[in-house]
């Protein structure tokens, strides 16, 4: 008999269909939202949380905790609940209502930091609790477990599921723990396929991609696994998320149209290609702002 766990990757890939210019090469899209928890971040969510649970570090009367930026935070209540482990999630106060509301759901405590001081300061509150005693952090920006998910489990699905013909991996760049893991394990299989992480351009907000200060710079990246970076536009990446709805019937978040039009300005460059790009969450979580608004 299954378990909500059992359904936790093999997410479906499709090719589309409208959106990519250059006929001879294929991009794949990741649907991601079809995880249980409705992202990519129910991967990594899963494999720190028994991971800390297999090596002891959760232990009675200690609470999780954790800074995110929505998606990680809904994907750890629903996992941490699923294993009977009490959680505080911290965000910033900008963050969707849908957000907040399905944490709470799951029977999370949200607490919300200053929108001012980002991402920043939800981490700076996080660590602050910690030394307090009675929590242990996850730290999805420093730890194994997260990348090391995606090394199991997505990049094996890529290689598999495109007849290990990938050319071209494309993901947006937020904790960078897909981005690592998939690079690792398809490096590893096939070391000329190429990986392209996305980030923003300055002064572009675009909800699971970050330009991060060195001071903050996810410990997990390790530059020499990206082999290009590209910089997208908070417009860019919006009209490519309302294309991807209207054309291609994929209804996800801002991050994902940023993936998705780097994925088609690579396409633009090759003869003949197989890119794959990740699409991180559905659109549902993003009704209440401005995403989808005319």
């Amino acid at each position: 008999m299954k378990t909500v766990l059992d359904l936790v990757g093999n997410t479906p890939m499709v090719a589309l269909q409208q959106i990519p210019e250059n006929p001879n090469v294929t991009i794949y899209a990741k649907l991601e939202g079809s995880n249980p928890g409705g992202s990519v971040k129910d991967r990594a969510a899963y494999g720190m949380i028994k991971g800390a649970l297999d090596r002891g570090e959760l232990q009675p009367g200690i609470k999780l905790i954790e800074a995110t930026s929505g998606n990680t935070g809904i994907a750890l209540a629903m996992i941490a609940k699923l294993f009977n482990v009490a959680i505080e999630l911290v965000m910033p106060e900008d963050a969707t209502r849908e957000r907040v509301l399905t944490m709470e759901a799951f029977g999370a405590k949200v607490t919300l930091t200053p929108k001012e001081q980002s991402m920043e300061g939800a981490i700076d509150y996080a660590h602050a609790q910690v030394a307090k005693g009675g929590y242990h952090m996850l730290n999805q920006f420093a730890n194994p477990d997260n990348y090391g998910a995606h090394y199991r489990t997505t990049g094996p699905e890529i290689w598999r599921d495109t007849g290990k013909s990938v050319t071209h991996f494309v993901s947006a760049m937020g904790t960078t723990g897909t981005i690592m893991g998939v690079s690792r394990y398809l490096k590893e299989v096939n070391p000329s396929i190429q990986i392209v992480g996305c980030q923003p351009t300055d002064g572009s907000r675009i909800p699971g991609i970050r330009k991060w200060p060195e001071a903050y710079l996810p410990k997990i990246f390790e530059k020499h696994r990206v082999d290009r970076t590209m910089d997208i536009s908070e417009e860019e990446a919006r009209t490519m998320t309302r294309r991807l709805a209207k054309e291609e019937a994929i209804f996800c978040g801002m991050s994902s149209g940023g993936a998705v039009a780097a994925a088609v300005r690579v396409a633009r460059e090759l003869k003949h290609g197989v890119v794959v790009c990740i699409i991180c969450d559905r659109g549902d979580r993003y009704l209440s702002s401005d995403l989808f608004g005319e």
